[in-house]
């Protein structure tokens, strides 16, 4: 079963444990339940409603009333001067009722959008490999991924978009850049960039761009790891790049979660595992009562070694909760900005036709109780980037990560 973290995903990683019976006679009683079901010609759903409660599911109290919507289409269709698509319909139909639940982390996606969250959840996104953002009020390259279509244009940090396809990009938003930079596979997308003073133009073909989750490089003799979202890989790139810190033998580690979303649970309580052993991470409650308890398996690699997170508004989720946990238990300095405070636990369910829902079923605390979602976590040291700083390129909250491990490498130097 696939569950998530918002946007961002998690699997459950606990074994539900059943107690006082054993399981033969779970399938025994299911396979009567079935049959004399079957016998008495009980309808599908009141078989659900009979076996669910059996294993712990929740059932629906109510049936939904249907004829407003049988109503509202029949009238819809006899008067509509047009054609209707009733697949769009039915789709329109099934995102309101789930919008109407009033929770902004339960969604309903169609085919076209669950099939690019489930490629964003595994970093395999369709485009030219170019992260974008605002820069002196203009879209701007951010980083270009390696071996992408970007990389092998010849696009570079810095570069300005002019036009897409000729339409002009000036004061565009990141996001609206993205959305006209995105394509089907095989497609071209043309672009004018102008770096510094030179304008040029490109013909890039999109196609199928992996970004790893992990990136890590050592500077100074300081391990520096950032995490862009927490997927299948990132434990086993974690403790890759924890494994060459130690090799290296770093002095600090800068553990960088700004701008991360979430994703996998079972991701973060690896990431965690790098620093803690065998520690509660996180703990799940539904309706006020534990449902689960994450730890860390015993294998830390860099529990002693001091460490830096840098957070800000946008780390949320999965972030979170490897910030608090290490913030907690003493593992590392947070330096930054207040995290989102997005705690609630989402199940992903796979409805017909490719569509997903993803639902909002539990939230997350930190391991002395703290609630996320409410409060977000606090960093120790609370530093913002303001816009000039952005627009000058200064990182002002690496700049203090840095010269927070500045004592550990001075210290070391002395003694060598």
């Amino acid at each position: 079963m696939l569950m998530t973290s918002e946007g961002n995903e998690r699997t459950s990683s606990k074994k539900n444990v059943r107690r006082g019976v054993p399981q033969s006679v779970f399938v025994a009683s299911l396979t009567l339940a079935v049959i004399v079901a079957f016998v008495a010609g009980t309808r599908s759903d009141e078989l659900y409603r009979i076996v669910a409660p059996v294993f712990g599911m929740k059932v629906a109290q109510r049936d939904l009333d249907a004829s407003i919507l049988k109503e509202t289409y029949r009238e819809l269709a006899s008067n509509y001067d047009g054609e209707l698509d009733i697949s769009k319909l039915s789709d329109g139909a099934a995102r309101g009722m789930v919008e109407a639940a009033g929770d902004k982390h339960t969604v309903f996606m169609d085919k076209k959008e669950a099939t690019e969250f489930q490629e964003s959840l595994n970093g395999d996104l369709t485009g030219i490999g170019a992260e974008i953002g605002v820069r002196n009020n203009q879209p701007t390259v951010l980083r270009v991924i390696n071996d992408s279509p970007a990389a092998k244009a010849g696009l570079q940090k810095g570069d300005v978009f002019v036009s897409v396809n000729g339409e002009s990009m000036n004061g565009k938003t990141a996001a609206d850049v993205a959305s006209k930079v995105r394509g089907d596979a095989g497609t071209t997308v043309k672009l004018a960039m102008r770096r510094g003073e030179t304008k040029q133009e490109y013909a890039i073909t999109r196609a199928q761009v992996n970004d790893p989750s992990v990136r890590w490089d050592v500077i100074n003799g300081v391990g520096a790891m950032t995490i862009s979202r927490f997927d299948e890989q990132t434990g086993t790139l974690a403790r890759r790049a924890a494994q060459e810190f130690i090799d290296k033998q770093v002095k600090g580690v800068v553990l960088d979660l700004r701008d991360n979303g979430g994703g996998y649970l079972t991701a973060a309580q690896a990431l965690a595992g790098v620093w803690l052993n065998d520690q509660v991470v996180v703990t799940e409650k539904t309706g006020g009562k534990v449902v689960d308890t994450v730890k860390t398996e015993r294998h830390a690699l860099l529990g002693d070694i001091k460490t830096v997170v840098l957070t800000n508004g946008n780390t949320a989720s999965a972030s979170e909760i490897v910030a608090g946990a290490l913030q907690e238990y003493g593992k590392a300095t947070l330096i930054g900005e207040k995290t989102y405070g997005k705690g609630t636990v989402q199940k992903i369910v796979n409805l017909s036709g490719g569509r997903i829902l993803k639902v909002t079923t539990a939230r997350w605390y930190t391991p002395k109780g703290k609630n996320i979602t409410k409060e977000g976590i606090t960093p120790d040291k609370t530093i913002h980037i303001t816009k000039d700083d952005a627009n000058a390129e200064k990182d002002t909250q690496m700049e203090a990560a840095q010269a927070a491990l500045a004592p550990v490498q001075s210290t070391n130097l002395e003694q060598a």
